[in-house]
């Protein structure tokens, strides 16, 4: 596809990190099921964290489906049948969620999450790639959910985290044969993405799709989003979605977030400068982040004023 870059449109705020919400909620997340447990034990947990961020001001609730597999969940105890329940019920319970904004007169969107094989084997290999699986096992693995969370009818997909080219070529052609709208975003660190591939090669292996509607960048520093959303829209000429870890970072052994400084809204200007669409948070960023996100984009959205 030849590059160009993507007509101005109004900028759509995303939510923030999940796990942030429930935790701040005082929810435990431990486990190898990680927020997906609350499927299981508490999926009004769920509910509170997506309206939580609705009435911060974001527009779209990602589902609680990032580290939910029909294997992880039956590992855990789930029969097979209500594992795929689970993971259909991720979307519907966003979905119940919106609807209680239907009077509202703004179109809220629920977008079903599909993270990396390497969250399901819960190793922190989800940010290195390089499983040494087959592709028959990533896409057998992928296939199902996808499957699962396209038969509740979310209005996109939201394929996330991904930390290499290789899980991203899979998926490209399993989006392609659901043909189900998407969003697409690799985790990267500085020009690379997790596994240490240039991220042109990366988001070239995104640009023949006839699913993805933006392809850009999220669980990242601050600081590698302008870059990657870059190679984005010069690889794909779709609009770029972008939503960065807060300042901080990942403890594996504790596996717990560190926290460090919110997202820096002067670089949030310059994102969408260069073809960011959609921009949110992740790991770190909770409701009342996503709110001062929210104002900064409406001011954004405003005309500039006369010099008077």
């Amino acid at each position: 596809m030849a590059s160009r870059q993507p007509a101005p449109t109004p900028v759509v705020v995303l939510d923030g990190g999940l796990s942030t919400a429930l935790e701040q909620q005082g929810a435990d997340l431990g486990g190898d099921l990680w927020t997906a447990r609350l499927l299981v034990d508490d999926p009004q947990r769920i509910a509170a964290a997506h309206r939580a961020y609705f009435l911060a001001g974001a527009q779209v609730a990602t589902t609680a489906s990032y580290q939910a597999s029909v294997e992880g969940l039956v590992a855990a105890g789930c029969s097979e049948a209500e594992a795929r329940r689970l993971i259909t019920r991720s979307v519907t319970l966003a979905q119940e969620v919106r609807d209680e904004f239907a009077d509202t007169g703004s179109r809220r969107l629920v977008a079903a999450s599909v993270g990396p094989y390497g969250a399901f084997l819960a190793d922190g290999s989800e940010y290195r790639g390089n499983y040494g699986v087959p592709r028959t096992r990533l896409r057998d693995f992928h296939r199902r959910r996808l499957d699962l969370l396209a038969s509740a009818q979310p209005d996109l997909i939201a394929v996330e985290t991904i930390p290499d080219v290789v899980e991203a070529e899979v998926l490209v052609e399993l989006l392609d044969e659901l043909d189900v709208p998407a969003w697409f975003s690799y985790s990267v660190r500085g020009t690379t993405t997790g596994a240490g591939q240039p991220l042109d090669a990366a988001y070239a292996a995104l640009a023949g799709s006839r699913s993805i509607v933006f392809a850009g960048v999220n669980c990242s520093a601050q600081h590698d989003v302008l870059g990657a959303i870059q190679a984005a829209v010069a690889a794909t000429g779709r609009p770029a979605v972008a939503y960065p870890n807060r300042g901080g970072g990942w403890e594996g052994p504790a596996r717990q977030w560190v926290h460090g400084d919110p997202i820096d809204l002067d670089l949030v200007e310059s994102w969408v400068a260069a073809g960011a669409h959609c921009v949110g948070g992740c790991c770190g960023t909770g409701p009342a982040d996503i709110a001062v996100l929210a104002t900064r984009v409406a001011q954004l959205a405003q005309p500039a004023r006369p010099i008077e």
